[in-house]
C-alpha cells in the first residue's frame, strides 16, 4: 500500500518558477514508478511527466518538455516536478501518482495509487 500527498502548488505568474513535491509512505515506494497528471477545469486528466523506479529514465508531454523536470529521491520517499517558464495553459489540479511496476507509464488507467491534488494557477 501506498499512500500520496502532493504539496506546492500555488498562484504565479507567467514565466515563474514552482517545485511540486509528493510524499510517499510505504517500505516499498522505491519499487514504484512514478509520474504526474494534471486536470484543468472541465477536461479529463491528462499525462504530464513520469520517472521509474530508479529515476534513470523519464518521459515528458510534449507541451511541458524542456520547461519542467521530474525527479525522486528515493532516500527521503519524495518525487518532485520542478516547472518552469510556467504559462496560464499549465493552470490545473497536479496529481501524483504511483504504479506498482518498474516502469515508465504515460497511461493514467495503468497507476495504482494517487494523491488528492494540489492546485497550480498562473495568471496572465
Amino acid at each position: 500500500q501506498v499512500q500520496l500527498v502532493e504539496s506546492g502548488g500555488g498562484l504565479v505568474q507567467v514565466g515563474d518558477s514552482l517545485r511540486l513535491s509528493c510524499a510517499a509512505s510505504g517500505r516499498t515506494f522505491r519499487n514504484y514508478a512514478m509520474g504526474w497528471f494534471r486536470q484543468a477545469p472541465g477536461t479529463e486528466r491528462v499525462f504530464v511527466a513520469a520517472i521509474n523506479w530508479y529515476g534513470g529514465s523519464v518521459n515528458y508531454a510534449d507541451s511541458v518538455k524542456g520547461r519542467f523536470t521530474i525527479s525522486r529521491d528515493n532516500a527521503k520517499n519524495t518525487m518532485y516536478l520542478q516547472m518552469n517558464s510556467l504559462k496560464p495553459e499549465d493552470t490545473a489540479i497536479y496529481y501524483c501518482a504511483a504504479r506498482n511496476y518498474y516502469t515508465i507509464s504515460v497511461t493514467s488507467r495503468e497507476y495504482d495509487h494517487w494523491g488528492q491534488g494540489t492546485q497550480v494557477t498562473v495568471s496572465s
